[in-house]
């Protein structure tokens, strides 16, 4: 049974997407200061809430999804996280963009450690994977930081990626 999905951090309010965030996330996901460097870069309006409402199915069939990101003391978006199932079968991923400005404060760091500790002890999954660019030095940091290993390298399109993992092994008993 999956517990509570709406997520409260020192600084952070995360709340699963729906359709009141789509204008926010068309802004984000159209901007490649934001998005290019995730999986299919930037995205079309239309596409945007296309993958909306696949991350509203998601939370209902799996118990996890994507996460709008504000501050508690705010209502302006921030940034998105959350979990998703690799196209190409490497696992359930942990994935984040946030705006430009709310970067280099820990913000990105905070919610996707929520992420990952939602995605272990509440989701009940052992292994979360992650997949950052080689260049992308700031994914990198925020990776290590939440205390994710690298774990394989792969190269897709002609760009280094590398894989992050997360393994936590239940308690027998």
């Amino acid at each position: 049974m999956i517990k509570a999905r709406h997520l409260v951090t020192a600084r952070l309010v995360m709340s699963p997407v729906g359709g009141r965030d789509l204008p926010e996330l068309v802004a984000l996901k159209a901007d490649p200061r934001a998005y290019a460097q995730m999986l299919g870069g930037v995205r079309s309006a239309q596409r945007t809430a296309e993958e909306l409402a696949e991350e509203i199915q998601a939370w209902g069939e799996f118990g996890f999804g994507m996460w709008a990101v504000r501050a508690r003391d705010g209502h302006k978006l921030l940034g998105v996280t959350g979990l998703m199932h690799r196209p190409d079968g490497r696992g359930v991923a942990l994935r984040f963009a946030f705006w430009p400005a709310s970067r280099g404060v820990g913000l990105a760091s905070e919610a996707v450690h929520a992420a990952l500790v939602y995605a272990h002890e509440t989701a009940g999954l052992e292994k979360i994977v992650a997949v950052a660019r080689e260049d992308n030095f700031a994914s990198r940091i925020v990776l290590g930081a939440i205390g994710m290993a690298e774990a394989e390298r792969f190269i897709r399109d002609g760009v280094p990626l590398l894989v992050y993992q997360s393994v936590r092994h239940r308690n027998a008993g």
